[in-house]
């Protein structure tokens, strides 16, 4: 089973310059986070949970939504993104690896307490950007094909097994 990434997602958006220098709405912010996150999560190879805080809003029921992968949370009226995460982290079975992007202090410690890893939103910007920069020079150093296995092969394994083919080894 993979491991699980929690993302607050709002609180992320309150730690990247982004949204801010371009002047994004709220919306865009969010909409542009999640495909950052679906890309991160597929060189990544996390099952993600992005979720954002309803419950300032009139959000009668919490809604999940599927986009590029990640699982995407709003919750109700009444139920905070941290009340949502930390139910979730009590919920997960000890042994699956879970952490959690948040700088809200309160959150970090109760998630820590339920067996979570904690990163904070700025370490977890960070680490979005170097594995999504990581993974794509990979790809197109090995120029990955999906239907290819031997293609994703690092180069001494795919020497040897072509050696192998060619009745060398």
């Amino acid at each position: 089973m993979k491991p699980l990434l929690l993302v607050d997602g709002y609180n992320v958006i309150g730690a990247w310059d982004v949204p801010r220098k371009e002047k994004l709405s709220i919306g865009e912010a969010r909409e542009r986070l999640v495909h950052l996150i679906a890309d991160y999560a597929g060189y990544a190879g996390e099952e993600v949970i992005v979720v954002f805080d309803g419950h300032y809003t009139d959000r009668p029921v919490r809604s999940h939504e599927h986009v590029h992968g990640v699982e995407v949370v709003f919750t109700k009226r009444s139920e905070s993104a941290d009340n949502y995460i930390e139910a979730l982290c009590a919920s997960v079975p000890k042994w699956r690896q879970v952490r959690v992007a948040t700088s809200d202090a309160v959150e970090q410690t109760v998630t820590l307490g339920r067996g979570a890893v904690r990163i904070s939103s700025r370490e977890f910007l960070i680490e979005l950007t170097q594995v999504r920069l990581t993974g794509r020079g990979r790809m197109q150093e090995e120029k990955v094909s999906r239907g290819d296995i031997f293609s994703r092969l690092p180069p001494h394994q795919r020497e040897i097994f072509e050696r192998m083919r060619r009745g060398r080894e």
